[in-house]
């Protein structure tokens, strides 16, 4: 192995995300004492490597200002980047590692240029398709696959250094110490000083929770353990609205700390509580104790990195948790409008994630070298849904399973039985996939549901032309009346929610005429929209039902199954879209010889002519399934 003598390393992110680089900094600068190490980061991140060892030079660039073709046309923007190109070159740099994904081809290409502007005869990165630059590569598995931290070690060891765990390192001055002594001088010694964190970073608001659920925890601390309070942050953070909705008295220190004072004063703290963001990952970095609050970003990726401290993540789990930095995207950076996945993270569960964190007797299971989660507590560490059917296709990146509707009665008999919690069941048809080539949210749905059945002809075609036959077609129209006919005989509820006013009323009405002994516990009409989730799970979870129908349409009926999944008390929740109308009469089915040959969706065009925007994803999905490489 070639060892180097001048080393470029690229973090051009934010600054939790370098503090997450600072292991394979160390790793680097421990394996190679007396290489030149150069860091390429962003200005406000900078301070953080400032008073460490971990690097001879530290050069800065606004990446963002080239998140744009048309950025470069700026004549001041293309006097920077001729200027940074300029100082690579004269580095002389026999090897840059970039500590980034390629989530992007432009991305990519931002990165290319950098590199090949020091001339580095070794470029070490991340390998998703797009690193058609790299002389050395690490294949990308996805965001999460590991912690940000490990892949960053990773690359690190193709030079030689080690890529064990390692804590990550921030550094401050004396007069930052003796400033934060100062600070912290007229709280209590002998209690717990808490530092509270109700911000986000500059990224994405989508990872904050609310201000006065906050204020609760802070007070609960305070009653339960003496806690002392302290509100950290900077511009734009929710200190003041905390800091009002709380009856104990708080210090408050927000927006009057340096980066160096508040790592300095956070090495002071008992515990540190907050959502994903830079300053979560300083407190971790300095050794404090952190509970950390997630919801559309990705945990298993930008966890609290504490390989020898203690950290505890609270997800309310939902199936389109994370939606953020998803497999090699970057998925929805904002969340959704929604944000249940941290509406459902409730005071309680924060509460005694803090409790356990601050005992003593603090147990911690680990669940891989990156992971520390408490035994106890309200967290979810794992994505994917153990559960989870082998899918027999996997179609244009989406898995299909082969069930009959035989098979599917049985599982909704096993989960009924079990009653352990909610299932999804998706109906998939060429329409659906589609959709999801687009909505990165949906996709991540469907490839977590718990069973996806073949509702469309055209899955079948797929299926055969791949040489794997589905057994049977199972759709959604015929799959309601299936389940209410096994629902009567069974003893299962049934709650119909969704489709125009009255619909749902009529679909019960003629499920019970055929059906006499079915109970339909529950209708009602609804909307998928944020602002009436929490009263219509509600109204849901009060009829005690067993199967829950959805009628919102797709594919916004299974993004609501999907944010609601943990808080749904049915044992299996399914989206139908317009089945009650079927059902009620209001739209007949297409006659049955129609049905046998696939042509349903040609009726339902005759009858609906308005259709047809979305009946042109038919072709096209003929079209991509013909052209997909096997």
């Amino acid at each position: 192995m070639l060892t180097p003598a001048r080393i470029l390393v690229v973090q051009l992110a934010d600054i939790g995300d370098l503090v997450l680089s600072t292991p394979a900094l160390a790793a680097l600068r421990d394996a190679h004492p007396n290489v030149h190490i150069t860091l390429l980061t962003t200005r406000h991140a900078a301070p953080i490597v400032q008073y460490s060892a971990l690097v001879n030079n530290i050069l800065t660039f606004d990446k963002h200002t080239f998140d744009s073709p048309k950025a470069l046309l700026k004549p001041a923007n293309l006097r920077q980047a001729l200027l940074l190109a300029r100082r690579l070159h004269a580095g002389r740099y026999d090897t840059t590692l970039i500590f980034h994904h390629f989530s992007t081809r432009l991305g990519a290409l931002k990165f290319a240029a950098l590199a090949w502007s020091a001339g580095s005869k070794r470029i070490i990165g991340l390998d998703n398709g797009n690193g058609f630059f790299l002389t050395e590569r690490i294949a990308d598995e996805g965001f999460g696959a590991r912690h940000q931290t490990q892949y960053w070690l990773d690359l690190a060891a193709l030079t030689g250094a080690s890529s064990a765990p390692r804590p990550a390192v921030v550094g401050w001055s004396e007069a930052d110490a003796a400033w934060a002594r100062a600070a912290l001088g007229r709280l209590n010694a002998d209690k717990p000083i808490i530092a509270i964190h109700a911000g986000s970073g500059g990224y994405s608001s989508a990872r904050r929770w609310d201000a006065v659920k906050f204020a609760a925890v802070a007070d609960a601390l305070a009653q339960q353990h003496g806690a002392q309070i302290v509100l950290v942050g900077g511009k734009g953070d929710d200190s003041a609205a905390v800091r009002a909705a709380m009856r104990h008295s708080a210090l408050d220190l927000t927006e009057r700390t340096t980066l160096h004072q508040l790592a300095a004063l956070l090495a002071h703290c008992d515990l540190f509580i907050g959502a994903d963001s830079g300053v979560m990952h300083i407190a971790a970095a300095v050794g404090t104790p952190v509970v950390a609050i997630f919801g559309p970003s990705n945990a298993a990726a930008w966890s609290p990195w504490t390989p020898q401290g203690k950290s505890v993540v609270v997800r309310s789990a939902p199936e389109c948790s994370p939606c953020s930095y998803v497999g090699t995207g970057v998925g929805l950076r904002n969340g959704c409008a929604a944000r249940t996945c941290m509406r459902m993270v409730g005071v309680r569960e924060v509460v005694k994630a803090a409790a356990q964190v601050l005992s003593s007797e603090f147990s911690v299971l680990s669940t891989g070298e990156d992971e520390i989660v408490p035994r106890s507590a309200f967290v979810v560490p794992s994505v994917a849904n153990p559960e989870r059917r082998t899918h027999h296709l996997s179609l244009l990146g989406l898995p299909i399973d082969a069930v009959t509707y035989d098979d599917w009665l049985r599982l909704i008999g096993e989960w009924v039985a079990a009653g352990d919690r909610c299932h999804h069941v998706c109906t998939m048809n060429p329409e659906f996939v589609m959709i999801a080539q687009q909505d990165v949210n949906f996709r991540n749905i469907l490839q977590r549901a718990d069973l996806r059945v073949p509702d469309g002809v055209g899955l079948l075609w797929a299926a055969r032309r791949r040489g794997r036959p589905l057994p049977q077609r199972v759709t959604g129209s015929d799959g309601v009346p299936i389940i209410a006919a096994a629902a009567a005989q069974q003893g299962w509820r049934l709650f119909l929610l969704g489709a125009a006013e009255g619909v749902a009323d009529k679909a019960a009405a003629a499920l019970r005429r055929q059906h006499p002994t079915l109970q339909v516990v529950g209708t009602y009409s609804g909307s998928p929209a944020p602002q009436d989730e929490d009263r219509l799970v509600e109204i849901v979870n009060a009829s005690g039902a067993d199967i829950l129908f959805v009628a919102f349409g797709a594919p916004e009926q299974d993004k609501w199954i999907a944010r609601n999944l943990p808080r749904l008390k049915p044992k299996m929740a399914m989206g139908v879209g317009g089945t009650f109308d079927f059902i009620a009469g209001i739209v007949p089915r297409a006659p049955l010889w129609m049905q046998r040959l696939g042509l349903e969706w040609l009726f339902r065009l005759y009858l609906q002519p308005w259709r047809i925007g979305r009946m042109l994803r038919l072709p096209r999905f003929v079209l991509a399934v013909l052209l997909e490489r096997r």
